[in-house]
């Protein structure tokens, strides 16, 4: 499963003219900023995101300027809120030069209470960075680093289209390891036709590396990519399941907590944007096709920026970066909520389903009963979560509340 970001979140219905919202939301949330760079030297095969391959040179200086008009449209929206997290995501943001994303984030600064100590992650590919890379993304302000190393096997690199090799992720790595004390590994399984050995042995090899933080993906096969259209040889479900499970068994033995669908984190080294997500937290998307998640006391809304880059940098700069603006009915809140929160394996504090929607947590009381009678959610007075069933099979488990 591939991650779900701002620039390309799910629009699970198309707005709702007269949609009735919720009423009476006590505190605002949690407040992220998501800032998306669309540009990439090589379009992966599976990749659904909106990214774009850079067949020319970058419009660096354009796209920076986009960003700050855009950003300066949307903070009124969220004037006074403590931004708590930064994410930059791609694309490749690590095309991006220390200085662009230093003048992105002095911005960011400027036009919005950035927390003391807040996390900021930027985005790499093991291609595209080297020591002087790291080192200048440091100074201008990121503490933390999510690598797309997806596999340390050069036959799967090379067939999911990836630009770096084995001896590349091992040293992007090591370079991010030493640079940074917060840093991620994302790594696939399920890869075209990957054995368990080889599975197995990805996730031996991003343990020795002993970083902060794992991500651990199935390959799915999505629409409008490549691989969507022309399907490579795949390991079957069977095959699938155990490399999950003794991948999953390989992690927790190496000390890593499988604290959400595709998380695994060292003791209290959570991805804190994530974490935000999921507990249906606020976010601010900015950038071409970003989306945003925006609270106010008697409604919820969502934006998208247009998304293709060339038409975002020039709707930016006159004024109106966003495409598309509508409210979060309060018949898709209860499924919303749940479809983010209940992908933490330790579950959510029941309250939390009221603080973020605004509606009480009797009005999904039906979901939740049948959900627990068919045994994929557990509960007590305090705790809702995923059942180890649930969790295999997370989609079954959200369509009972959709």
């Amino acid at each position: 499963m591939i991650p779900i970001y701002p620039a390309q979140a799910l629009n699970t219905k198309a707005p709702l003219a007269g949609s009735v919202t919720l009423s009476g939301l006590k505190n605002s949330p949690p407040l992220s900023l998501y800032i998306h760079i669309p540009w990439c030297v090589r379009k992966c095969p599976y990749c659904d995101f909106n990214s774009h391959e850079s067949k020319s040179e970058i419009p660096e200086t354009a796209y920076i300027n986009a960003l700050i008009a855009d950003l300066e449209q949307t903070t009124p929206l969220v004037w006074g809120r403590k931004v708590k997290s930064v994410f930059f995501g791609g694309g490749t943001p690590s095309l991006f030069s220390a200085e662009a994303i230093d003048k992105i984030l002095s911005h960011v600064r400027m036009l919005t209470p950035l927390e003391y100590g807040a996390e900021i992650t930027l985005e790499a590919n093991p291609g595209t960075v080297d020591s002087a890379h790291f080192l200048g993304y440091k100074q201008a302000g990121v503490n933390r680093v999510s690598l797309g190393i997806q596999s340390f096997n050069a036959r799967y690199l090379k067939a999911l289209g990836r630009i770096h090799d084995r001896e590349q992720a091992l040293h992007a790595a090591q370079l991010a390891l030493d640079t940074f004390d917060a840093v991620n590994l994302d790594v696939m399984y399920g890869l075209p036709e990957q054995t368990l050995e080889d599975a197995l042995a990805d996730a031996k090899t991003a343990c020795a590396l002993n970083p902060a933080h794992l991500s651990f993906y199935h390959l799915t096969l999505e629409p409008n990519t490549a691989f969507y259209r022309t399907p490579p040889s795949l390991p079957d479900d069977d095959l699938s399941a155990t490399m999950q499970e003794e991948i999953e068994a390989i992690l927790a033995a190496n000390g890593y907590d499988n604290y959400e669908t595709s998380a695994f984190a060292k003791t209290s080294r959570q991805c804190q944007h994530n974490l935000n997500y999921w507990t249906f937290g606020d976010y601010l998307g900015i950038g071409a096709g970003a989306h945003s998640k925006l609270s106010f006391h008697d409604k919820i809304i969502r934006q998208s920026r247009h998304k293709h880059p060339k038409h975002y940098m020039a709707h930016a700069e006159n004024g109106n970066a966003i495409d598309n603006e509508w409210p979060i009915s309060s018949q898709e809140l209860s499924f919303e909520f749940m479809m983010n929160a209940l992908r933490l394996t330790h579950g959510f504090d029941k309250n939390l389903f009221e603080v973020r929607t605004g509606l009480p947590l009797i009005t999904a009381q039906k979901q939740i009963t049948l959900a627990e009678t068919r045994g994929l959610i557990w509960q007590d007075q305090n705790t809702l979560k995923p059942t180890l069933t649930g969790r295999r099979f997370l989609n079954n488990l959200l369509d009972i509340f959709l």
